[in-house]
C-alpha cells in the first residue's frame, strides 16, 4: 500500500510535465492587436474584479487580491468556419491572428461610475434590458475568465449585456486553498455589484451563471444581500449553479438564511463528477452540491421545498472523463436546450434525451446557458491544463513532499481523475 501511495503523485507529476510542452500558455494575450479580420465576431463585456492590477498590460490583472476595479474589454472570435463551439482558440504566439485565434481588440480601464454609466447606456439596446453576470471557478487567470466568457456570450446567442465578475485566482492547480480564501474575500464586492445592477432603473433583469467554486462567492453574496435588503431584489431573476463546489450542508444553510423573496435557482448536477469527488475528499465533507443524486432523500424533498429546479446530467455520456463539464462535450445538446428555452418551450427527457430529468427553466436564464456550463470548465482540484503549467514546475518538489503525507483514501481519489487527464489542446 505504501508503494501505491507514492506512485500516484509521481504519475501526476509526470502527466503534468508531459503536458507542459503543449500550446495554449502564451502570456500577454490582452494586449490589443492592431486590427481585426474579415468575418470575425466581437464580444464587448464589462469587467468587475477584486484582482490586483498587473504592471504588464497584456496581463492587466494578476491573481493577487486588490481593491475593486473595472474595465471594458472587446474580444474578437475567429470566423465561424474556423472555430468549434465549445473551445477557446488560444494564440500560439503573440500577436495572435484574429483569423484563427481569440484576440483582444480593445481594453479600457474604468472607475466605478464610468463602468456603471456604460452599463446603463448599453442595457437599453438589448431585449428586456437583460444583464448576465458570470462568476468563474477555481484555477482561472484573468485572461482565462475573459476569453471563456466571450465564448459563452457568443455561443449562447444570449441577447444580454455581459458582465464578468472575476475574483483573485492564482490560476494554478496548487492554489486551491488560496482561491477558496479569495472567494471569501470577494463576496462583498460581488454583492455591491449586484446591488448596483438592481438599483439601476435601466436594468430590466439580471441572470447569474456561476461555475464550480464561483458558486460559493455567488451564494454568499446573495445571502448577504437578502439579509441587508430583507429580500433579494426582484430584478435578480435567475441564478444558475453549474457543478457547484459547495458543501451540501452549507448550501442548505445559505438558502435558509436568504430572507424574503429569492430568485429562480437552477442546479446542474452529475453524480459521477470526479472533480467534485476529489474536492469532497479534500474538505472531508459529506457531499458536494454539484454531485448529489437529486432523486435520493433527503435531497429530493429539500430541493422541492426550496423550489430549486434541477438538471440531472448523470446519464449524459461524453468524452469528458472527469464528468465535470459534460456540456463541453455535447455542444449540440446544449444549444438545443438554450434555443428551446429561449423560445419558452419546456424541456423534457423525451425531447432531448438528457439525464434523469430536464425540467423547464426560465428563458432568460437558459439563454445564458448556451455552452456555458461546459465552456467554463475548471475542475476544483484535479485538472492540469495550460493555465496551470507555468506554476507546475515551481511546485513539483513541494507537492512531492506533501502528498506522501496524504491518506490512502485521498490518494485513490486523486488517482482516478489524474489518469483521465488529457490536454485540452491535444
Amino acid at each position: 500500500m505504501a508503494h501505491r501511495s507514492r506512485f500516484a503523485p509521481a504519475a501526476l507529476i509526470a502527466i503534468g510535465l508531459g503536458l507542459a510542452g503543449c500550446a495554449g500558455d502564451v502570456r500577454g494575450v490582452l494586449t490589443p492587436v492592431p486590427h481585426g479580420a474579415p468575418g470575425t465576431d466581437k464580444v464587448t463585456m464589462l469587467v468587475a474584479t477584486t484582482r490586483s492590477a498587473d504592471p504588464d498590460q497584456g496581463v492587466l490583472f494578476s491573481g493577487e487580491r486588490g481593491p475593486s476595479s473595472f474595465a471594458e474589454i472587446t474580444v474578437s472570435l475567429p470566423p465561424a468556419d474556423r472555430r468549434k463551439v465549445g473551445e477557446v482558440q488560444w494564440p500560439s504566439r503573440l500577436p495572435g491572428d484574429p483569423a484563427t485565434d481569440f484576440v483582444t481588440l480593445k481594453v479600457d480601464k474604468l472607475d466605478r461610475p464610468e463602468a456603471l454609466a456604460k452599463l446603463h447606456s448599453a442595457v437599453a439596446k438589448v431585449p428586456k434590458r437583460r444583464v448576465m453576470v458570470f462568476v468563474h471557478g477555481f484555477n482561472n487567470r484573468f485572461e482565462d475568465a475573459v476569453y471563456r466568457f466571450a465564448q459563452i456570450v457568443h455561443d449562447s446567442g444570449a441577447p444580454t449585456v455581459p458582465v464578468l465578475f472575476t475574483w483573485p485566482s492564482q490560476g494554478s492547480l496548487f492554489g486551491y486553498g488560496y482561491d477558496r480564501e479569495s472567494a471569501n474575500y470577494s463576496r462583498h464586492a460581488l454583492e455591491s455589484l449586484l446591488q448596483a445592477l438592481a438599483k439601476d432603473p435601466a436594468v430590466g433583469e439580471v441572470s447569474i451563471l456561476a461555475h464550480s467554486m464561483g458558486n460559493w462567492v455567488t451564494l454568499e453574496a446573495l445571502r448577504q444581500m437578502s439579509i441587508r435588503n430583507r429580500q433579494i431584489p426582484p430584478k435578480i431573476a435567475n441564478v444558475m449553479l453549474a457543478s457547484p463546489d459547495v458543501d451540501i450542508d452549507v448550501f442548505w444553510s445559505q438558502i435558509q438564511e436568504m430572507e424574503g423573496r429569492r430568485p429562480n435557482f437552477t442546479l446542474f448536477v452529475s453524480t459521477d463528477d470526479r472533480a467534485l469527488a476529489v474536492s469532497r475528499r479534500v474538505w472531508g465533507s459529506t457531499a458536494r452540491l454539484g454531485a448529489i443524486d437529486p432523486d435520493a432523500e433527503p435531497y429530493k424533498s429539500k430541493l422541492e421545498a426550496a423550489k430549486i429546479t434541477v438538471l440531472n446530467l448523470s446519464k449524459l455520456r461524453t468524452g469528458d472523463k472527469l464528468n465535470h463539464g459534460k456540456f463541453a462535450e455535447s455542444p449540440e445538446v446544449v444549444k438545443l436546450i438554450g434555443t428551446r428555452l429561449v423560445e419558452g418551450q419546456p424541456i423534457t427527457d423525451s425531447r432531448v434525451g438528457v439525464g434523469e430529468r430536464l425540467m423547464q427553466v426560465t428563458g432568460s436564464a437558459a439563454a445564458a446557458v448556451g455552452t456555458a456550463a461546459g465552456l467554463a470548465v475548471a475542475a476544483p482540484i484535479a485538472v492540469i491544463d495550460p493555465n496551470t503549467r507555468r506554476n507546475f514546475h515551481d511546485k513539483v518538489g513541494e507537492v512531492g513532499r506533501s502528498i506522501e503525507d496524504v491518506g490512502e483514501s485521498t490518494t485513490n481519489a486523486i488517482r482516478a481523475p489524474a489518469e483521465a487527464i488529457k490536454s485540452p489542446s491535444m
